[in-house]
């Protein structure tokens, strides 16, 4: 059996290769016979081939432009790239015996990009004929008509098993379909990071070494995809940072930088070093920047070597949570929130324009202490590890013209009643 998956593997922003490579190999994991390749929707093949500094200037002209100007660019500019790409998609989903698109938030109309994207990818599945899984994928509220248009291809096609990886992208799934295809809650995958990526190669830190890690993002990044406004995002500009690394180090800790591999975030780390009263710190090795990741098992590496960290970037917590590292989530899209209510750990989501550093400081300082309950941890994981084996089940029993799949939709109900449904429910 050959599966072809769509996500964006190879995007800078390395937790996309995360999720991607847990994604696969847990597919594979175990099947006989069961072949899986991963196609990116940019048309990327490998890590580090990304636009990198022309993709910050790009981003800062669009963020200058109007809503319907900005999606006119991004179509002019990602058609031709998707009719040569759609060629060589239509000969692999041919040559293969189903379609899964997913992991990631690739439900989201971000000016059109992922819309066109996914919607080439589905033109190419409705043309084949081959069955479809939506798999753990994440979903935004807000649609223009045309990405509702593009999305919507979705119900041209044979589709045997969607899910979405939290509540929050369950209600906004079910308001984009309320006829269906229905969705359940299964697990992002990057939860198994800390089973798949083969990151354990690389010499680990003592635990006397591990820093606080502070995952940093650039604010122009934020602004662009920000789900309720940059002005409700907590650590949109450097000061906010100094304030942040003045009193963790006054307090005695050391600190570490990073990012997940984007080059415009590397270099706002960059800038974030150079404020007044830190160059002592640096000298002494109390304040330091990881080097820029260029691979998932990198990326890794860094979580890894840290005794808590705080992250705008969703994956640099799912992956801290996977890896059992505490993690401090700062607010700017619902799925960041969305992942701490389902691991159940909202009181360490930062949100809203009132979050100070102090307050920050704060939850550093009693998530490192506290740590991850690990009864929660396990269950978690064991979710994640039964939704991918849910998925490739349903695949095979497909395949094998049997009853049916073996994961049958379940109704995503909206309101307040949703969270404890997912958990009475074991989703």
């Amino acid at each position: 059996m050959k599966i072809v998956i769509f996500n964006v593997k190879y995007s800078e922003n390395l937790g996309d290769g995360i999720l991607a490579q847990c994604l696969e190999t847990a597919l594979a994991r175990g099947a006989k016979g069961l072949e899986v390749k991963t196609i990116d929707l940019a048309g990327r093949t490998a890590f580090g081939t990304g636009g990198g500094g022309r993709r910050r200037l790009l981003l800062k002209v669009l963020q200058a432009l109007p809503s319907f100007a900005r999606r006119l660019v991004v179509r002019q500019a990602l058609s031709p790239t998707l009719r040569r790409l759609q060629v060589e998609w239509q000969k692999e989903i041919d040559a293969a015996d189903a379609v899964v698109i997913g992991g990631g938030n690739l439900f989201q109309d971000d000016d059109l990009n992922f819309p066109l994207k996914v919607g080439a990818a589905l033109d190419c599945v409705n043309r084949s004929g081959k069955p479809l899984a939506v798999y753990a994928v994440g979903t935004s509220r807000d649609w223009s008509s045309q990405a509702r248009q593009l999305f919507g291809m979705i119900d041209e096609s044979q589709v045997v098993h969607v899910s979405v990886r939290d509540t929050i992208a369950g209600r906004n799934w079910l308001g984009h379909f309320p006829a269906g295809p229905h969705a359940r809650i299964l697990p992002d995958p990057g939860l198994l990071v800390g089973e798949i990526v083969a990151y354990h190669a690389l010499e680990p830190l003592k635990a006397d070494d591990r820093a606080i890690g502070i995952c940093v993002t650039d604010p122009l990044i934020l602004r662009r995809h920000s789900s309720h406004g940059s002005a409700g995002t907590p650590f949109r500009h450097a000061d906010d940072y100094h304030q942040l690394l003045g009193l963790m180090l006054d307090a005695g800790y050391r600190i570490c930088l990073f990012t997940n591999g984007a080059q415009e975030d590397q270099t706002f780390a960059r800038r974030i070093l150079g404020g007044d009263g830190l160059a002592d710190h640096i000298d002494s090795g109390d304040l330091y920047l990881a080097p820029r990741p260029k691979t998932p098992e990198e990326l890794i590496h860094i979580i890894a070597s840290t005794q808590v960290i705080l992250a705008h970037r969703l994956h640099a917590c799912i992956a801290a949570y996977s890896l059992g590292v505490p993690q401090v989530g700062l607010g700017w899209d619902a799925k960041v929130e969305g992942f701490f209510q389902f691991v159940g750990r909202p009181e360490y989501f930062a949100n809203g324009p009132d979050i100070s550093a102090r307050d920050v400081a704060s939850l550093l300082e009693e998530a490192a202490r506290k740590g991850i309950d690990p009864t929660a941890h396990a269950s978690i994981l064991n979710q994640a590890r039964n939704g991918i084996s849910q998925l490739r089940e349903c695949l095979e029993a497909h395949q094998n013209r049997s009853a049916g799949p073996t994961i049958q939709p379940v109704v995503v109900p909206s309101g307040r009643a949703l969270s404890g449904y997912a958990l009475s429910h074991g989703l």
